[in-house]
Order: C-alpha cells, then sequence, then structure tokens
C-alpha cells in the first residue's frame, strides 16, 4: 500500500475526519499531521470568546493518525485488509498544552504490540514549535468486517 493510499481507506469522514497527511509509515512506527479549520463545529461552545480544542478531538486525532492508519498499513502487509472497524479498548493521554483553531499538529506513533488483531501504540502529539501537546498511550482492537460477516452468517448443522 502506498503511503497516500492510507487516509483513502480510513473509515471516516468530514467533519469527523483528522488526518491530512500521513508523512511516514513502517511496520513499527507512523507519523502525520492535521490542521484544525477555524471554523470547526467544536469551537463554536469550547470555550467562548477563547476558543480551545477538546482533548477528546486531539485524542481522536491522535488515534486516527497513530492507530487506525497504522492498523491499515500493517493489516495490508498482512494481506487482510478488507473492510476493518476500529473500536478503541483503552485510551491514557496527558495533555500539556492547548490546541487553538488553525494550528497544525503533528502525530508520531510506535507500535508496542500488534497481535491478535489489537494493536497498542505510544502515541505523541506535537505543535508547530515541536513542542509536545499531548502523549500517551493508545490500544484498539480491529475488526474485519467481511471476515465477522462470513463467520456469523455460516448456519450451524441441525
Amino acid at each position: 500500500m502506498k503511503i497516500n493510499e492510507i487516509i483513502l481507506q480510513l473509515p471516516y469522514s468530514e467533519p469527523f475526519l483528522f488526518v491530512d497527511e500521513v508523512l511516514s509509515v513502517s511496520e513499527e512506527t507512523i507519523s502525520g499531521t492535521y490542521t484544525f479549520h477555524k471554523d470547526a463545529f467544536f469551537y463554536k461552545g469550547h470555550f467562548k470568546n477563547n476558543p480551545v480544542t477538546p482533548g477528546v478531538i486531539l485524542t481522536e486525532c491522535m488515534a486516527q493518525i497513530g492507530l487506525v492508519c497504522l492498523g491499515i498499513y500493517l493489516l495490508d502487509k498482512e494481506n487482510s485488509l478488507t473492510s476493518p472497524t476500529f473500536a478503541m479498548s483503552s485510551i491514557e493521554i496527558d495533555f500539556y498544552l492547548p490546541v487553538f483553531p488553525g494550528e497544525k499538529v503533528k502525530v508520531l506513533s510506535e507500535k508496542k504490540y500488534f497481535r491478535f488483531n489489537k494493536l497498542k501504540c505510544e502515541v505523541k502529539m506535537l505543535n508547530n514549535n515541536d513542542e509536545i501537546v499531548a502523549k500517551g498511550t493508545i490500544s484498539g482492537m480491529i475488526i474485519n468486517k467481511k471476515r465477522e460477516e462470513t463467520i456469523h452468517s455460516k448456519k450451524l448443522p441441525q
């Protein structure tokens, strides 16, 4: 899979797509960027007169780049990419700096393990000054829809 094809495989779309570019990917790491648009829906109420990107949105951005994009790449390397769905199973993120409207961030992720369709990564988010905005651990299960549909559609012998 080519690096620019990873984003096309993501199960997200606007306004909930938080990946602009995948910069690099390997079997161990991935990096990518996203710019938080000034007119994004969540800035209207978070916070009045001083908009800041909510932590849950920063976490989602980190998960989309650091876990889902890497998971898509790893599944493709195993030739088992069909129609994956990702379910977050554990998230532990610490936040250090705010992210403001219009700010571009970079997400760096390192695979800790990938087995039995469970992926666990150490992720960090950097701002334009290469300062750490947030970092932590994200893990999730990858559910291959076509494989699951095949399993559930089989009838048991009578």
